[in-house]
């Protein structure tokens, strides 16, 4: 399977909007509604977000959305990659990998010093990946519900 990645368009909004529904479901949570139309806009603004899409044989198979942001640690800014979701159809065609390093490119074209993400920790097979991509980092997520 060949795998490219490329930025999303206006006209993959039916698919997205499919992909995105599984991403949700595996992390077992909900939007308001209108909530995924008001997403996919400023994703096509690309600011403050970006995103990519991956094909294979001129169908949708994945994407990422990821937001650089102001840092205190570094004037230049970091990424934070903040959803990557394969169909689990293509999983292990190397669209993951392609995805990540499409963000990878895109923080250093904007100059941007960290790249990082979060996943849960029993998300083995996508954590196989990261392990090649990535170090895991010693920090622990707290957050206010």
């Amino acid at each position: 399977m060949n795998v490219s990645v490329r930025p999303l368009r206006q006209d993959d909004q039916a698919i997205w909007q499919r992909l995105w529904a599984e991403y949700l479901k595996f992390y077992e949570t909900n939007l308001k509604p209108g909530d995924d139309e008001k997403l996919f806009a400023r994703l096509l603004q690309g600011e403050p977000h970006f995103a990519f899409v991956a094909e294979a044989d001129g169908k949708m198979i994945g994407f990422v959305h990821a937001m650089p942001h102001a840092s205190t640690w570094s004037l230049d800014g970091y990424c934070y990659l903040e959803d990557l979701f394969v169909d689990k159809t293509a999983r292990g065609t190397g669209a993951g990998r392609a995805l990540i390093e499409a963000v990878y490119a895109e923080a250093d074209r904007r100059g941007l010093t960290r790249v990082y993400w979060h996943t849960e920790s029993g998300n083995a097979r996508a954590r196989r990946l990261y392990d090649t991509l990535a170090t895991l980092s010693d920090f622990v997520q707290y957050r206010r519900s």
